[in-house]
Order: structure tokens, then sequence, then C-alpha cells
């Protein structure tokens, strides 16, 4: 798959969670911060970075420079998904079903980053196994990239999109 350069995309991001990591070591704790950055232009790209470091703007940074080498495109139907997916990551299970136009975005916190910040507006998801929050975006971010649309089923089959609605 080729990747996607993020200097041509006008990318927004979001950060999802920070946590303090402590070392503790001979002459006292050393603390660390854990980012986890959302950026998508809301256009059907999206990625996911982490960033690590002693400050929590150099933390983001990194995690912002990371989520950019890390870009996916979505494909979509109008405003939603074209098919269900479920999404896998560790213990993370996130389901996405297409909805309505008009539906919104029907998600928890985590998994809704990443939605909106793909430019889907209508969607329902629910999550299946953990609630952390690095695990439900993995299994989104996962189950994002699975999706495919009828015109590229029907041309790897070598069929028409009739024949393929059936």
């Amino acid at each position: 798959m080729q990747r996607i350069d993020a200097s041509t995309l006008d990318l927004e991001e979001r950060v999802v969670s920070i946590n303090r990591v402590t070392k503790v070591v001979k002459g006292g704790r050393n603390f660390r911060f854990s980012c986890l950055v959302v950026v998508g232009d809301k256009n059907g790209h999206v990625g996911v970075g982490t960033g690590k470091a002693m400050e929590i703007p150099d933390a983001i940074r990194k995690g912002i420079e990371d989520a950019k080498k890390n870009l996916i495109y979505v494909p979509m139907v109008n405003t939603t998904i074209p098919h269900e997916t479920i999404g896998e990551s560790g213990a993370g299970k996130v389901l996405l079903k297409p909805a309505k136009q008009g539906t919104g975005v029907i998600a928890g916190g985590p998994v809704r980053a990443v939605l909106e910040l793909a430019g889907i507006r209508d969607i329902r998801t629910k999550s299946l196994g953990s609630n952390n929050a690095r695990n439900m975006v993995n299994a989104t971010i996962t189950g994002l990239s699975q999706l495919t649309t009828v015109e590229k089923v029907a041309k790897l089959r070598g069929k028409s999109i009739e024949e393929i609605l059936g």
C-alpha cells in the first residue's frame, strides 16, 4: 500500500489521551508523558500516533509527527461507510455500522475522535472488548482500513457493479 503524503493535506489534530508514566530510580522518580494523537483532514484521510517525552507539548508534537506517518484512506459512501466491519486490536474490538443520513456519529470518546477526523458524519459503533483508549483507536483504524467499495470489488473480480449487487 502506498504512503499518503501528509504535506499535501490540510490536517487537524486531536489529543485522545495523555498518560503520566513514572520510572522509579535510585535518585527518585522520573516522570514522562505519553500521548495518543489522531490527525485527519475530514475528507477520508486519518492517522493515529503516539509520542513520549519529558514535557506534554513535546509528547504531543511527537505524536502528531507519528500520526502523519501512519495515514490511511477511508472509502466513504456519501457521509457513511460502505459496509459493516469489526476492527480488532489487542483485547479491543469495535463494531462499525453504516447509518442513514442524519443519524450523526454514535460513538464513544476515542472512537468518535477517529471517525470525526476521517470525515464520517453518519455511523453507529459499539465497543465490544477493552475500553482502553489506545486499543479502541487502533481497532477503529483497523476496521476503517478493511473497508472497500463496490466499484473496487467489481474491478477485482472482473464483473459489473450490477452483478456484484445482484
